[in-house]
């Protein structure tokens, strides 16, 4: 089993920074893909950016191309998204996923076995 367990999150202006971590334990996720996921109040989770076991693939959705960026440093079993000019739609329940599989660095939500907590992000305009 892997536990995930998000932080960083906060309230911020529009066009502020936050960057998000997402620590595992139970056991090493070097070899898994890993994934950060949004809810907004009313909304369906989306997806919002993917990496690779080993960092050289990334997925990102269209919505936050430019503005976020997800790495990973394996040795601390912990994956990041740093996050720059926030707008107020970027307003969410951010979530940290983890895919067992490790094939592809999916936006799919179902090929995703473990789920963090989640963390808020708040962007005021």
């Amino acid at each position: 089993q892997v536990q995930l367990v998000e932080s960083g999150g906060g309230l911020v202006q529009a066009g502020g920074s936050l960057r998000l971590s997402c620590a595992a334990s139970g056991r090493t996720i070097s070899t898994y893909i890993m994934g950060w996921f949004r809810q907004a109040p009313g909304k369906e989770r989306e997806f919002v950016a993917a990496i690779s076991w080993t960092g050289g693939r990334t997925n990102y959705a269209d919505s936050v191309k430019g503005r976020f960026t997800i790495s990973r440093d394996n040795a601390k079993n912990t994956v990041y998204l740093q996050m720059i000019s926030l707008k107020p739609e970027d307003t969410a329940v951010y979530y940290c996923a983890a895919d067992s599989s490790g094939l592809w660095v999916s936006a799919h939500l179902e090929v995703y076995d473990y789920w963090g907590q989640g963390t808020q992000v708040t962007v005021s305009s």
